[in-house]
């Protein structure tokens, strides 16, 4: 079920990624898609963990694509506070390095809420542990508790993630 999964999964960003679909693409290029996805799924699929059945539930879809408009958001803001803190004279900025918590014991949910932090600007992931946590580079710590930067940093990302992963 697991290599049906990620041949599905690979099928779809195969899809994506040409999707304009003009004469050079055609059938061919789907043929192709196929193939490639079928390729990925048979020597791939014993190598990503975290897949399951329970990935094809349509409600975890649903969640995944609000996730994309949620993450889409909070990285619009990262912008605006980064351009401000390189735009002010005074340079507001507090850089340091803070330990956050989280629940998510999915390996996949856990590699994106990693990516998620890092591609949001401000924040960078530096190590994520075995026992649930993240060190994160800050911009501008706004507190050095764990719960607090876990509540500020990870928490708007987590609970939806949970709901897609877990």
């Amino acid at each position: 079920m697991r290599r049906l999964i990620l041949g599905c999964m690979a099928f779809i960003m195969w899809l994506m990624l040409t999707w304009p679909f003009n004469s050079s693409v055609g059938y061919q290029g789907i043929f192709i898609g196929i193939i490639a996805s079928c390729f990925v799924a048979i020597f791939f699929g014993d190598y990503i963990p975290g897949i399951s059945e329970k990935f094809l539930e349509p409600q975890r879809w649903l969640w995944a694509i609000y996730y994309i408009f949620v993450f889409l958001w909070y990285c619009f803001l990262g912008n605006l506070d980064v351009a401000y803190r390189v735009l002010h004279p005074d340079m507001p900025i507090k850089p340091g390095i803070v330990k956050v918590r989280t629940k998510l014991n999915n390996l996949i949910g856990l590699t994106i809420l990693a990516n998620s932090i890092t591609l949001t600007p401000g924040t960078t992931t530096i190590e994520a542990t075995d026992d649930g946590y993240l060190y994160v580079h800050w911009i501008n710590v706004k507190t050095q508790d764990e719960q607090e930067a876990t509540e500020i940093i990870v928490k708007k990302f987590e609970e939806i993630l949970e709901r897609i992963f877990e």
